[in-house]
């Protein structure tokens, strides 16, 4: 189900950035961050870039560079200005005196997209964190247009002075109490996830879908599961994971779950408050890693997200890159690089249903290697052990004898806590 609601635009913005002198000059630095702007609903009047190894701590910018982005904010009649990297907030003090407009950086508005989009209190939650860790050591620059009359009675003593000091520290000390309120309650939300998943992993394969924002992730979902969940063409448009039940047409079965896309230089902060909603990628037994193979840094967007999984902690996880969007390469010689460079990857059109075969074969092969082989005998009476038994394991041989039914089978391991009392004395444990 694709989303249909247009994108309201409430303000202009130009945006800002450093490029490297060793930078492709074929790709548009701007790209990304201007799809952000307007996922957050900004208009985009202009842009300013500069050549420079590295940023100025005064500005970022060179300061001839702040005079030409003042006269571009006046005549393109700008409310913001956007900056492609994190500023200090030195830096935005500067900026924000000198140009006389809201300037933002790249973690600020990355995280005001994500509270945009947070739907359930869990995601509410963890976009709050985000974001108090972010602003606690902005609190001093951003109080300064307090006035006196706001703070509380008494003198000031030295460091104190000045306009809004002691409401700025008031800030600050119910920003540090609801930081740590909030961690306690994620922390609980973490350990529950915890128990939720492992249950369900419990029964089923579990099976994870990570991938660089946009990539077609809900579209695979909804292609392998007929799920029907809402896609758009937005960035970050999933932050709650979605889990639902695919039938591979091997005959098994896993929960294939939709995960809170990746980008290049996500913030920490963000990473560190979404472990709760990623703990399905923590636990899963296969990662299918989409990529937009038509992306011009498909490439670049392969290692942020192996970045971010790093930092998760999940990079030992199984994994299966899925080349996605391939009706949309002009030129397949691009999709050949890309096998050579990942030869053991899949290619599909999720959205024209193209390979999906060929990817439900691949997972239910790589599952299928993840099985135990293991003799049993077990009572005819155990109906239900039997049931979950042809459901979720490869039967090689069975054979009924009086109340009894012995069996060769290939088994989850997941499952073998179940199976230890059947297996037969002399053979293999299943453990082993």
């Amino acid at each position: 189900m694709r989303s249909t609601h247009p994108t309201v635009y409430l303000e202009r913005a130009i945006l800002v950035g450093t490029l490297d002198p060793k930078d492709d000059p074929r790709i548009d630095p701007f790209e990304e961050l201007a799809t952000l702007a307007e996922s957050a609903g900004v208009t985009v009047a202009g842009r300013l870039a500069q050549k420079r190894e590295r940023p100025s701590p005064h500005y970022y910018i060179g300061t001839g560079k702040v005079t030409e982005l003042s006269r571009l904010i006046l005549e393109s009649k700008a409310d913001v200005a956007i900056f492609d990297d994190d500023l200090s907030p030195a830096q935005v003090r500067n900026l924000e005196k000198d140009l006389k407009k809201r300037v933002i950086d790249r973690t600020e508005l990355i995280l005001d997209i994500f509270a945009t989009h947070a739907r359930t209190q869990q995601a509410k939650l963890q976009v709050e964190l985000a974001q108090l860790e972010y602003a606690q050591p902005r609190l001093r620059s951003w109080g300064l247009h307090l006035t006196t009359e706001q703070q509380a009675g008494g003198k000031a003593g030295v460091g104190m002075r000045g306009p809004g000091e002691k409401q700025i520290e008031e800030d600050k000390r119910h920003a540090r109490r609801r930081v740590l309120a909030l961690r306690r309650e994620i922390k609980d939300i973490e350990k529950r996830k915890q128990r939720e998943v492992s249950a369900r992993a419990g029964e089923n394969y579990c099976v994870s879908l990570v991938g660089y924002t946009n990539a077609g992730k809900s579209t695979v979902m909804n292609a392998l599961t007929k799920a029907g969940v809402l896609v758009e063409d937005r960035m970050f448009s999933t932050l709650d994971t979605r889990t639902r039940l695919w039938h591979l047409k091997s005959g098994g079965r896993a929960l294939l779950s939709d995960t809170v896309g990746f980008i290049r230089k996500l913030p920490h902060a963000l990473v560190a408050s979404f472990h709760a909603t990623l703990e399905e990628v923590a636990q899963a037994d296969l990662l299918l890693h989409v990529v937009d193979s038509s992306h011009p840094e498909a490439e670049e967007q392969i290692a942020a997200v192996n970045d971010v999984l790093k930092e998760l902690d999940c990079s030992d996880r199984p994994t299966l890159i899925v080349f996605n969007k391939v009706d949309k390469l002009a030129d397949r010689v691009e999709l050949s690089v890309l096998r050579t460079r990942h030869p053991d990857s899949v290619c599909v059109s999720a959205a024209k249903g193209e390979g999906l075969r060929e990817l439900d074969k691949r997972v239910a092969e790589i599952l299928a290697s993840r099985l135990v082989e293991l003799e049993l005998t077990i009572p005819v009476t155990e109906g239900k052990l039997l049931s979950e038994i042809a459901a979720h394991s490869v039967i090689v041989e069975q054979q009924f004898v009086d109340t009894q039914v012995k069996m060769r089978l290939r088994a989850p391991r997941h499952q073998l806590w179940k199976l230890e009392r059947y297996a037969h004395a002399n053979g293999k444990s299943p453990a082993s």
